[in-house]
């Protein structure tokens, strides 16, 4: 019953790439897949195919940096795909010094079947499978970042880790249908109810909207904002809209202090000096991505930073990896 409740506003939600602006192919000696469509692809990326729990294969891309110790879960918006993104993802890897792993959701890009509030759900959830059998990666050491449609599988994988180092939103909405409709109350056959979910988020959690956004309003960022456990000082870029956050330089210089801030916060290993964590190595230029953009003026009176009006559970060096599974197949059930 719930795939037919949300059918109707899923049909205002989903807009995939159409053709997808990439194909794949495998080096048949090496078994390697490649997208072909970017030029200049680093060795280091990895493209992967991830089978879901609904039975569809998506394409994901490992992003590495050799001198990373956080991955930034990356989950994209509406109407593009992996190559068209790979250009971004590249610039956070090398500047905020991270692993970045994205993933194109079903239906999306060169991904199979359609997608569906269930099925970005476990489009998300198989991506951070991947990091953590493949990679490694823990979850006191991932950030997850949702933009736009993203937040919504965003904050339903963070309802469900309270150990995640952070949280990013970039402009997110509240949820599917007050995209439309200035509602009060969610309706039960609302889609992606992030308004109803960032309660339930135990980690700091970063806004970033324009304040000109011309597709969701600036007011659903704020909104969110106000309701987290954890608030990290937002940042309401002046002149942003919905496509072009990126070109503004507080963007990079934010998530850095974001980055720094998370990293700070976290408690010392046992045995180990107790000395301020150095973050000099992830020090980024205050220029664009894209250089050719003019710097804009910093965003107008920003609210002061807040420290976190909760407390973290305290992350455990040595924790097992039959944590993180039995809380991935807690999700499945």
């Amino acid at each position: 019953m719930g795939n037919a409740t949300s059918s109707m506003p899923a049909k205002f939600a989903f807009f995939p790439s159409n053709p997808p602006s990439y194909t794949l192919l495998m080096d048949v000696s090496s078994g390697v897949l490649r997208i072909p469509e970017i030029t200049h692809q680093r060795e280091d990326v990895k493209v992967v195919k991830l089978a879901t729990k609904k039975g569809n294969t998506i394409v994901a891309m490992y992003v590495k940096n050799n001198s990373a110790t956080l991955t930034v879960l990356y989950s994209h918006g509406n109407a593009t795909d992996l190559s068209q993104m790979y250009p971004i993802f590249n610039e956070l890897s090398v500047h905020l010094g991270v692993n970045l792993m994205e993933y194109d959701y079903s239906g999306y890009g060169q991904s199979s079947g359609k997608p569906s509030e269930q099925d970005t759900n476990a489009d998300i959830e198989a991506a951070y499978k991947c990091l953590v059998e493949k990679y490694g990666v823990k979850e006191e050491d991932t950030i997850l970042y949702g933009q736009s449609l993203g937040s919504g599988p965003t904050l339903e994988l963070a309802t469900h880790f309270p150990r995640l180092r952070g949280v990013v939103l970039h402009s997110p909405f509240l949820s599917g249908l007050r995209v439309m409709y200035p509602l009060k109350k969610t309706l039960w056959f609302d889609i992606y109810k992030n308004i109803d979910k960032i309660p339930l988020v135990k980690c700091p959690v970063l806004v970033i909207h324009g304040t000109d956004d011309e597709v969701v309003d600036v007011s659903h960022g704020k909104t969110l904002w106000e309701l987290c456990n954890e608030k990290y000082e937002p940042l309401w870029l002046n002149g942003g809209n919905h496509c072009n956050l990126e070109l503004f330089p507080e963007y990079l210089a934010h998530l850095r202090k974001f980055i720094s801030a998370t990293t700070k916060k976290q408690p010392q290993p046992p045995m180990q000096n107790t000395e301020e964590l150095n973050t000099n190595s992830l020090n980024i230029s205050s220029n664009s991505i894209d250089q050719k953009e003019k710097s804009r003026s910093s965003t107008g009176s920003r609210e002061k930073s807040r420290t976190s009006s909760g407390k973290r559970e305290r992350s455990r060096k040595n924790t097992k990896w039959t944590k993180q599974e039995s809380a991935l197949k807690g999700w499945e059930k």
